[in-house]
This record gives structure tokens, C-alpha cells and sequence, in this order.
């Protein structure tokens, strides 16, 4: 079956999908919803399919007027020839782009963690700008920001936080950020003006909904404790602090920063499924838990996914040898979309690239 082939088969599912749903009553809730979802992702690939076989028929056309005795007739038709054969290769791509198997997570919001990895002080330092850049790009998408937790560090900065994000296609846009991510600076502290390396590692999980996760309560270990501040300084006087376990996966969430131990395990609650969503689509698909794996790593600074260079202005991502000398509009401005935009096409390009 070839290309076009294809395209028309593509094209007549769409039409019998759309008979179906103008026969509602016939459908239940369920199966309504399905086909109502196939329906619209089909959309747009028929849209572009439409043209492309639209453009094979008018190629088709065009040639034979080429041919004709009236020279600004042939003209025409062979300028028009040039710019449909210029389009039609890029229409190819979009359509088989579209056509790749969707991330069901995509269109999920996202659990974001930070960890500030070697490095010390200027670590944490460091894991807070990275929060302030997500926060300014959360802003720019019009994205709900919410810090379920977080444990300071006494120079500034963060040891350690989670954040939720809500918006649209959350997950889609962020998932690449995780990995560890690596800075040069001459820290504050330096006296001698050194150039320092430190690292922060960064994590974003789906948000996982009730119906991804099923917990039960037997498998729940959870433990409540007092929390405190830096320093062992108490913040609380009650048993407010709690820590969940989830003994088949030996997950572990810690929550202390409501004053009240319902709230803290709520938020420690909807951290724990995230985790253990990805845990599960990581189990169900061994190179995809592998690749995660090796991004993530342990937070060392030779295991790195980018690196921030404020003497250069640069930011450079390793995976796709980009590097952009902008590094205030980045960090200070959340601009990263042409980052993820590079990042999205380069990975559609290796799924392409597989998939043929």
C-alpha cells in the first residue's frame, strides 16, 4: 500500500467515524466518547490529507496545461507546478508526523521536582533559578503554578521542591526538561572570582488521575511525625508532618508544609500517584524506563542534559547540540520555547526515523 493509499483509507475511517457519531442514540456513553475522541485527533490529519491528494490531482492537471500552446498559460501552470512539488514533500512530513502514536500522558498537567544535585550552597542556589525560569514559562502558557512542598536551604535557594502545573498540554511541552542540568557561574561566596560547576536535577511526571491509579489502602504505610524547620527548629507543635509509603513499589512521599495533617497528606497523596503512574508506564516500556534512567542519573555534574553558562551568556542542551547565547531571556524571562520546540521536532524525528 502506498502513500496515497493510505491517505484514502486514513480519510474513509474518518468519514465512517463521523456517520457514527450523527447517530448518537445508537451509541453508549462510553463508546461515544471514544469514537468522539478519534474523531477529532483524525481531524486535522484528514485535513492535511485532503490536500495532499488534492495536490497529486492538480500536479496531474498542471502538466498537461505546461504543455499548452499559450505561452502565459504554460507559464502560470508551471509556477503553480513548482510550488505545489516544494509543498507537497513538507506535507508528506506533517502528515506522517501526525500520524505517530500520541503519548497518552501528553494532554495530562505535570508533577515538577527539582533536587539540587552537586555543588553545595550554589547547588540549591542554582535548583531555585531553575524553579523561577519553569515558574516565568508556566506564566507565559497561562499555567497554573502550585509548590506542593519544598525544603529550603539556608544560603537560598532550594535542597528540594515540587511543584504541580495545570494548564493545557502541560506535560507534553515540559517532559523533556527532565534530566540534570548543569551551571557555570562565579558564585556570590567566591572571593577570587572562580568559575564554579554545579548541578540540579530536574524530574517531570504526568499527573496522575484517579482512574491511572488504583491504590489501595492495604498497600499504604503512612507514618506521622512533627515537622521542622532548618536547623531542627520546630514549625509546628502538633503531628502535622506525614510520610506515605507504598510498599509494592517502596515509593516514598514526604509532606510537611500545611499545618494540618489532612492537607499535608492530600498533597503528599497526589505527588505519590504521579510517582507511581510513571513508575508503572516506565515498567511497561523497558527502554523508555532506561532512557528516563539515564537522564535522570544521580545528580553528578559529568551526567548532564544542559548546562547554563553565565561568563559565556550561553545555554547548550547536550542531547541535540543546540546552544543559544540568550542565557537572561532563559532563565530571568522563562522564554523556552524554541529550546522545546528543537527538542519536540528532534525527537519526532527520531520516532520517524524508527517507525520507517
Amino acid at each position: 500500500m502506498n502513500f496515497e493509499e493510505k491517505l484514502a483509507v486514513i480519510v474513509e475511517k474518518h468519514k465512517g467515524l463521523g456517520e457514527k457519531l450523527s447517530n448518537p442514540a445508537e451509541l453508549g456513553s462510553k463508546d461515544f466518547a471514544k469514537i468522539s475522541k478519534e474523531y477529532s485527533d483524525l481531524t486535522p490529519v484528514v485535513e492535511k490529507a485532503n490536500e495532499y491528494i488534492d495536490s497529486i490531482e492538480s500536479i496531474e492537471e498542471l502538466t498537461l496545461m505546461s504543455e499548452d500552446e499559450d505561452l502565459e498559460m504554460r507559464k502560470m501552470a508551471e509556477d503553480e507546478l513548482d510550488e505545489i512539488k516544494k509543498r507537497l514533500p513538507v506535507l508528506e512530513k506533517e502528515i506522517q508526523i501526525a500520524l505517530l502514536p500520541k503519548d497518552e500522558a501528553d494532554e495530562k498537567n505535570a508533577i515538577l521536582e527539582i533536587r539540587a544535585g552537586t555543588g553545595g550552597d550554589e547547588a540549591a542556589i542554582f535548583a531555585g533559578n531553575l524553579l523561577g525560569m519553569y515558574h516565568r514559562y508556566a506564566d507565559r502558557k497561562g499555567w497554573k503554578f502550585e509548590i506542593l512542598t519544598a525544603s529550603d536551604s539556608e544560603m537560598g535557594g532550594y535542597k528540594d521542591v515540587q511543584v504541580a502545573i495545570t494548564g493545557t498540554n502541560v506535560f507534553q511541552r515540559m517532559k523533556f526538561e527532565s534530566g540534570v542540568h548543569r551551571v557555570q557561574r562565579v558564585p556570590n561566596t567566591e572571593t577570587q572570582g572562580r568559575v564554579h560547576t554545579s548541578a540540579a536535577t530536574v524530574a517531570v511526571l504526568p499527573e496522575a488521575e484517579d482512574i491511572d491509579v488504583q491504590i489501595e489502602d492495604k498497600d499504604l504505610r503512612i507514618d506521622v511525625y512533627r515537622a521542622s524547620g532548618p536547623g531542627g527548629q520546630c514549625v509546628n507543635t502538633t503531628d502535622s508532618a506525614v510520610r506515605i509509603t507504598h510498599i509494592p513499589t517502596g515509593i516514598v512521599v514526604a509532606q510537611q508544609d500545611e499545618k494540618s495533617q489532612h492537607k499535608n497528606k492530600a498533597k503528599g497523596m497526589r505527588i505519590l500517584k504521579s510517582r507511581i503512574y510513571e513508575h508503572q508506564r516506565a515498567e511497561a516500556d523497558a527502554a523508555r524506563s532506561e532512557q528516563r534512567k539515564s537522564q535522570i542519573g544521580s545528580g553528578d555534574r559529568s551526567e548532564r542534559i544542559r548546562t547554563y553558562n553565565y561568563p559565556q551568556s550561553r545555554v547548550s542542551d547536550h542531547r541535540i547540540n543546540l546552544t543559544l547565547y540568550k542565557i537572561d531571556e532563559i532563565v530571568n524571562s522563562g522564554d523556552l520555547d524554541e529550546i522545546i520546540d528543537s527538542l519536540t521536532a528532534a525527537d519526532q524525528a527520531d520516532r520517524l526515523s524508527s517507525a520507517i
